[in-house]
């Protein structure tokens, strides 16, 4: 094996594999580097282990939590790690303050679809896993008692087409808000480079979405009304083809390029509730 082929392979490890002290020396040498609390964050982003967690929890906590018969508006969040997303995006905006929310965990490899399609798109060797996870099939009765039904999730290209029959299976009451948050994706995101970057150049960084990001879009933002998708993308990224990797004050939206810091986190949810139809809830 030569030298070449030996630096290739080790740096196919993830960035948790890195020691502090080697992406400490990133930046040891460069007179020019942004302060250290934008170093300190970019560190902390470094560790996925962490940072998944921080995805995850809250989501996990409210799942298939029961909705009180009272007059609090009732919120149900369903999807994969995208939705766990947006419930932090809800939470760090500070939005939806008292609202009953409650969410459901519908795999990635499965998606949030209904209809006699549904399942024929569906991978041969997934169809038993999904067969056992939840669904919206299986979350009929509490997405009936919901006053806002939000759909999150990293959309396939088949449920994106698949979602108006989706949405007239729901068969939502017409007092019932209905959102479906369009796909995302903060393309590659390459810490140790980061860290090696002026503040002016930190500002400048725009990634490109991942290959399928605008196809995706586009299928949801033609099928679906316009006071139902949300372009996440567009809102935030103000293009389909690269999007900015940093908030204003240079702390890092996305740890992998597909999942949210808490700064990202509140900087999305800030841009959402401000420029989109959520806000009017």
């Amino acid at each position: 094996m030569n030298t070449t082929h030996r630096f290739r392979r080790f740096w196919q490890f993830p960035l948790p594999f890195l020691s502090i002290p080697l992406l400490l020396g990133a930046f040891v040498f460069s007179p020019c580097w942004a302060d250290s609390t934008v170093r300190n964050a970019l560190l902390q982003a470094a560790d996925h282990e962490a940072s998944g967690q921080y995805v995850r929890e809250r989501f996990l906590s409210l799942m298939k939590k029961p909705f009180q018969a009272n007059a609090r508006e009732k919120v149900l969040i369903l999807g994969d790690s995208h939705a766990q997303d947006f419930v932090n995006m809800v939470f760090e905006s500070g939005h939806w303050q008292g609202y009953q929310i409650s969410t459901r965990d519908i795999p990635t490899r499965c998606q949030p679809v209904l209809g006699a399609n549904a399942a024929t798109f569906i991978a041969v060797q997934d169809k038993t896993f999904c067969a056992e996870a939840d669904s919206l099939e299986k979350a009929q009765a509490q997405i009936a008692e919901a006053d806002i039904v939000i759909l999150a999730a990293n959309w396939k290209a088949w449920a994106a087409q698949e979602l108006p029959t989706t949405i007239s299976h729901l068969k939502l009451a017409p007092q019932q808000k209905l959102f479906v948050i369009g796909r995302k994706s903060f393309g590659k995101v390459a810490v140790r480079n980061y860290l090696r970057m002026t503040e002016e150049e930190l500002r400048n960084v725009r990634n490109k979405p991942d290959a399928e990001q605008e196809k995706i879009n586009g299928i949801m933002k033609t099928g679906l009304d316009g006071n139902v998708f949300i372009d996440l993308q567009q809102q935030v990224c103000g293009s389909p083809s690269s999007c900015q990797i940093f908030t204003d004050n240079l702390q890092l939206v996305s740890f992998d390029g597909g999942h949210l810091t808490k700064e990202g986190a509140r900087y999305i949810g800030d841009i959402l509730f401000r420029q989109t139809p959520l806000g009017q809830l």
